[in-house]
């Protein structure tokens, strides 16, 4: 017997119109009726305003509102006769799709579980992959050396960590620019610690001392980056995980042009005296590496969030609806039991 879906809201005439046309045709099309109701599902949610309440799934027919009672009828002869025919010729996958159909596995609860609770997931690792830096200069103050050297290099093929490019704790100043930054009003790297900026390995395993305090094992753009893409999935799950994605183009604008050209402008001061002396030289400042991280880490987080909880909103329905029909079917195949 095959089995006829009703996917319905509530307070919804038209849904309780349509289970009583199902009602009917049961004497002439014998069906299984299972009715998922998505306002009861486990997890709370459906599909959104784009779907419309009710519609059927019978085998591999959906039909969706309005329709009437001939269209059910037709819809059900023809899987029917689909499940007539492919039982028929014994084909093992249908038998495989019907047997998966009946029974919800741990896998599937595991998914279920997981879509639920992945944006969540997400925010912890990003708070843990970009806190866990500051633990660093922490344990560097308290002479816990090898550990925070161990943060520093696990973080080193992640991030450049030039220590004029990055954050202090516990020293004279949050951060030492290089000279070629023009910040009058701060002690540069190059005096404080009496390295050349353009000593590339050099800036990037000194890690600080007493006077100048110890270094974040992140720089500033990385820790501005996923400290804003952190802060955006808060307020992405506060607001009900409702917000829709920006536009890519808006993302490419406003996220990755400005990092872009602020980042690889740097790269000709690093040179050294290898380039030519027309080449113009510059050097971001902490302020601009801030903006600039968290225009692409809250841009990105927008164009991605959005669109990753939209995909797990569509699992939740596609797995509490299974719930909730392997239920009803081992339910009613109990009571003719």
């Amino acid at each position: 017997m095959i089995t006829v879906t009703l996917y319905r809201k509530n307070e919804c005439e038209e849904c309780e119109e349509v289970q009583g046309f199902l009602n009917e045709i049961q004497e002439f099309h014998p069906h299984r009726l299972a009715v998922v109701n998505v306002d009861a599902m486990e997890g709370g949610d459906h599909l959104g305003a784009k779907t419309k309440y009710p519609y059927i799934k019978t085998g591999p027919y959906v039909i969706h509102s309005p329709f009437n009672k001939m269209d059910l009828q037709v819809a059900i002869g023809a899987s029917t006769d689909r499940a007539i025919h492919l039982e028929s010729i014994g084909d093992q996958n249908y038998q495989k799709r019907i047997e998966r159909g009946r029974k919800v596995t741990g896998t599937d609860r595991f998914s279920f579980w997981l879509s639920k609770y992945l944006m969540l997931l997400i925010s912890f690792f990003i708070f843990l992959y970009a806190g866990l830096p500051f633990l660093a200069p922490v344990l560097m103050k308290e002479n816990s050396i090898a550990p925070a050297k161990v943060i520093y290099a696990i973080y080193s093929p992640l991030c450049h960590q030039l220590a004029f490019r990055s954050w202090f704790l516990f020293g004279e100043q949050p951060f030492y620019p290089r000279s070629l930054a023009g910040l009058s009003d701060f002690k540069t790297f190059e005096e404080e610690t009496g390295i050349p900026s353009t000593e590339i390995f050099a800036a990037r395993e000194f890690i600080g001392n007493e006077k100048v305090g110890y270094k974040v094992a992140l720089c500033e753009r990385d820790t501005a980056i996923y400290g804003s893409m952190f802060l955006f999935s808060i307020f992405f799950m506060v607001t009900g995980k409702r917000l829709k994605t920006i536009p890519w183009y808006l993302w490419i604008v406003f996220g990755l042009i400005p990092i872009g050209l602020d980042g690889f402008s740097q790269l000709p001061g690093l040179s050294n005296g290898l380039l030519p002396a027309w080449v113009p030289l510059r050097e971001s400042t902490p302020l601009l590496r801030v903006i600039t991280g968290t225009l692409f880490g809250g841009s990105t987080a927008w164009y991605l969030f959005p669109m990753i909880e939209e995909s797990m909103r569509e699992t939740r329905h596609f797995l509490a609806s299974k719930m909730v029909i392997a239920d009803q079917i081992s339910s009613g195949d109990g009571n003719q039991g």
